[in-house]
């Protein structure tokens, strides 16, 4: 057993032996060093290996915590601490509409009606501020902001709202905005766009050419009348042209409720026809009331310039799930060519 691990023979001796003619013994230690050499190699490869699967699950554990210490972050009660504590004092409540008027966006009637009871359940509440950058969007939701802003508003006589437009407030957001007591903007805000829209596209054509016949099974006589597949009816289009009339005229209707007397529409018929104006132009023609921004209306028309932040801010796990599900159904009805009445 001793022989089977003692030190190899260097090469010094090896060479040593072969001057001697011992030419077999001078073999044999030629392959026996290279069985070490090899032997070596393996085990610092070996060691290799191990400092290298350490160095990674380290690394991974350290992944791991900031994960977790993230998440215990994110969701932890302490977050709104800060928040709370700015609301202790009176202040003007600022809720934001921005972006597209929609079911499960950011400005859906669910988070901003929400937002607005926060804020005017408040007994430190002052005012409220709707600061909008809108293009518009659904009229059914903006429909439900505006019922509950007015509901809101008789219930708390002694909270005035203001609606203040920053770059846009277009269509279904000046729908909501002309539920407010007063509406300001800035000189070259966009404002107005009263008026209702619906797209699709037709690929009647593109089906003849491609030879393509479109077979669609039906109970009822009109159920597929947006199908971008078949030939446009005549009728059907009246039809269609029917409720974005109807929706328009309920548009129309919700704007000079808001507005009264300070809106110039018989002077101005085209108040109604889907146009918008700078803020300059929108003033004099009584769609605003004034220019300012969101602080202008808090430090010189309420009075009370600390602005404290009352909009819905969902988590980034809620946004993901809300738009995982609701780009499936957009995807979907793009495919089919329809897309609903939008105030834009």
């Amino acid at each position: 057993m001793a022989d089977e691990w003692k030190e190899p023979i260097n090469e010094t001796e090896q060479e040593r032996l072969a001057r001697e003619g011992r030419l077999a013994e001078a073999e044999e230690a030629r392959v026996e060093r290279k069985s070490w050499h090899l032997l070596e190699k393996t085990l610092l490869a070996g060691v290799q290996e191990q400092r290298r699967s350490r160095r990674w699950g380290i690394f991974f554990k350290l992944l791991t915590f900031v994960y977790l210490f993230g998440l215990l972050a994110l969701f932890s009660p302490f977050m709104d601490m800060d928040k709370a504590a700015s609301r202790s004092g009176n202040h003007t409540a600022l809720i934001e509409v921005r972006g597209v008027i929609a079911d499960q966006e950011s400005a859906s009637a669910d988070n901003l009606v929400k937002s607005l009871r926060e804020a005017f359940k408040d007994a430190k509440t002052k005012a409220v501020v709707l600061r909008i950058n809108s293009p518009g969007g659904s009229p059914v939701q903006a429909g439900y902001v505006y019922d509950e802003i007015r509901r809101l508003r008789a219930e708390h006589p002694d909270i005035k709202l203001y609606a203040v437009i920053a770059d846009l407030g277009a269509s279904g957001a000046y729908y909501i905005a002309s539920a407010a007591d007063e509406i300001y903007a800035d000189k070259a805000s966009l404002v107005g766009s009263i008026g209702v829209t619906a797209a699709g596209y037709g690929f009647v054509g593109t089906m003849d050419k491609l030879g393509v016949e479109r077979r669609t099974y039906t109970a009822g006589e009109h159920k597929a009348f947006l199908d971008p597949f078949s030939p446009e009816k005549p009728e059907e289009r009246a039809f269609w042209q029917g409720v974005l009339n109807n929706t328009h005229q309920q548009f129309i209707a919700m704007v000079k409720q808001g507005r009264g007397d300070r809106l110039k529409d018989k002077e101005h018929p085209e108040l109604f026809s889907g146009l918008v104006w700078s803020g300059e132009q929108a003033k004099a023609l009584g769609l605003i009331d004034g220019l300012g921004s969101a602080s202008y209306v808090a430090r010189e028309i309420v009075g009370e310039k600390d602005l404290v932040d009352y909009t819905v801010q969902e988590s980034p796990f809620d946004r993901f799930s809300k738009r995982v599900g609701a780009s499936v159904a957009e995807h979907l009805a793009l495919w089919m060519g329809f897309q609903g009445p939008q105030l834009r």
